[in-house]
């Protein structure tokens, strides 16, 4: 073959296999999935309480798949808020009520856009395993003389201690209780005070009440959907975030299947999907 036609047939090949090439670049792993060769650093996360175990295993998981370390906060999404207001050094804010990431982004203290609704919760009625109550009544059985004390995370500045007020005088109980009613500082706090005794019953978030720790100590009521608006819980980067990056591909992991295959496993209802009120 002369020269000219050995070139000519090299351009040929070449060109022929730019349209494959440039599918494999389109093709490419997500940006989170590349940083294993390009550590991000530290993520710093403010997270709401009720994700506490399964933030924690999202975490882990990042981490393994990234290189990259997170480290997390957790409490009452109110006061995360006013202290991300306040210039906390915070890359990601994983609120239990999608309003305060898009307060932060209208305040102009968010990255444009990045509001995430990534799960929606629940509240169940949770008592002990030795409780006699009778969970089947629903919030009706929080009438119970026996009920001295029922926790719930404070309404002032925690979704789920929201979401209980709102149950409880949907249900028509509010009044027979409210003097009885013990107010965490979040919703983790809440769950402490029911585990340990110090309250009798407790309405907390799904999340807690399946999680390992609890599951084995007590029994749960759901509580139904129409008793309270729902919880739809969003996440957002900061604008004050010393890693940008980092904070996005954590936001972009939460995405993905099997990140949301933790949240569901922990009770929460995925964004589209319809609540089927039961958890593996």
């Amino acid at each position: 073959m002369k020269p000219a036609r050995i070139i000519s047939a090299i351009l040929l090949a070449v060109l022929a296999a730019a349209p494959l090439f440039l599918t494999a670049r389109a093709a490419a792993p997500p940006v989170f999935l590349q940083a294993v060769k390009r550590p991000c650093g530290e993520v710093t996360v403010a997270a709401a309480s009720d994700l506490t175990y399964a933030m924690n295993e999202i975490a882990a998981s990042f981490e393994k798949e990234t290189g990259c370390t997170v480290r997390l906060s957790f409490g009452s999404s109110g006061n995360f808020l006013t202290q991300i207001e306040n210039g906390a050094p915070f890359d990601v804010f994983f609120s239990a009520d999608i309003a305060y990431p898009r307060k932060l982004e209208t305040e102009g203290l968010a990255a444009p856009g990045s509001t995430y609704l990534y799960a929606v919760g629940k509240i169940v009625l949770w008592t002990s395993k030795e409780s006699k109550l009778d969970l089947t009544k629903g919030l009706a059985a929080l009438r119970d003389p026996s009920v001295k004390k029922i926790s719930i995370a404070n309404p002032a500045h925690a979704p789920y201690g929201r979401a209980a007020e709102e149950a409880l005088h949907k249900a028509g109980v509010y009044d027979a209780v409210k003097d009885r009613l013990v107010l965490g500082e979040n919703i983790s706090q809440a769950a402490q005070f029911v585990q340990s005794g110090n309250a009798d019953a407790g309405i907390l978030a799904l999340s807690l009440a399946a999680s390992p720790a609890m599951k084995d100590d007590g029994r749960y009521e759901i509580i139904p959907e129409n008793l309270y608006a729902p919880i739809e819980q969003g996440a957002v980067v900061t604008r004050a975030a010393a890693n940008p990056r980092g904070a996005r591909m954590l936001l972009d992991y939460t995405k993905i299947p099997a990140t949301a295959g933790i949240l569901e496993r922990f009770g929460f209802t995925l964004p589209g999907k319809n609540s089927s009120g039961a958890i593996p």
